[in-house]
C-alpha cells in the first residue's frame, strides 16, 4: 500500500507508519533515523530487532522497558554469562517475547559483541565503517518506494553472521539501519527528514 506523509493535528507532517499512537509518534520523532554511534545502544537495538522478527515493532516498543529489566540493561558482559537457569527464567517472563531461539540468540550475539569490542574494531566502528561514518540520506516520497533490504544490508548481515550474531538477516539489518540512522528513510515530506541527521548520538563515556 502506497502511503505519503501524514499531516497531524500539531501541524507537522510525519511518515504514516506511527499512525496516531502516542508511543509510536514519540519514537518516530525522537529516535527513529537519528544516527546512533554508541556501541551499547547499537547492541540493544540489534537485539530488540532480532526479537521483532515476525512481529511488529510497536509490539517490541511496548515491551522495551520490560526487555531492559529482564536483560539487565542489555549489558553484554552480563548477558554473555547467562546459563540455562536464566534462559528458563526469561521463558517464564510474560513481559517479553518468550521465544527460546531468540533468547539464546541474544546470548550468542552478546558473546560475539564482546569479541568485537575486545579484539577490534569495536561494534560501532564495525557498523559505521560500512557507511564511511556518515548516514546515507535517501529521498523517498512514499512508503512503497522504501526497500525492505538493500545490497548493503546484505553485506552487513553476512559480516555480522560470520562473527556469530543471530537473527541478523538482511531485512532485520535494514530495519536496524533505518532505526539507528545509518540510513535516513524518513519520507522527504516528513518533518524529521531534514533534522534527524543533526541530532546524532555520540558514544557515551566509558564507565570506570
Amino acid at each position: 500500500m502506497t502511503q505519503s506523509a501524514r499531516m497531524h493535528a500539531d501541524g507537522l507532517a510525519r511518515c504514516p507508519w506511527p499512525g496516531d499512537d502516542p508511543l509510536y509518534l514519540a519514537y518516530h520523532d525522537t529516535e527513529w533515523g537519528i544516527p546512533e554511534y554508541d556501541d551499547r545502544a547499537l547492541f540493544e537495538k540489534l537485539i530488540l530487532d532480532g526479537f521483532q522478527a515476525g512481529l511488529s515493532w510497536i509490539t517490541i516498543l511496548r515491551k522495551r522497558d520490560n526487555f531492559r529489566r529482564a536483560f539487565e540493561g542489555f549489558n553484554p558482559e552480563t548477558i554473555a554469562r547467562y546459563d540455562e537457569k536464566k534462559v528458563h527464567a526469561l521463558m517464564n517472563d510474560a513481559g517479553i517475547v518468550r521465544n527460546r531461539a531468540k533468547i539464546e540468540g541474544a546470548i550468542t550475539s552478546a558473546r560475539s559483541y564482546l569479541a568485537i569490542m575486545e579484539q577490534g574494531p569495536g561494534f560501532s566502528a564495525l557498523l559505521w565503517n560500512f557507511m564511511d561514518g556518515q548516514p546515507k540520506v535517501n529521498r523517498f516520497k512514499t512508503t512503497a518506494t522504501v526497500p525492505a533490504s538493500t545490497p548493503l544490508s546484505v553485506r552487513i548481515s553476512k559480516e555480522l553472521a560470520s562473527r556469530g550474531f543471530k537473527f541478523v538477516g538482511p531485512t532485520i539489518v535494514y530495519a536496524f539501519m533505518q532505526a539507528t540512522g545509518m540510513v535516513n528513510d524518513h519520507l522527504v515530506t516528513c518533518h524529521c527528514h531534514e533534522t534527524c541527521g543533526k541530532q546524532a548520538r555520540k558514544p557515551r563515556p566509558a564507565t570506570p
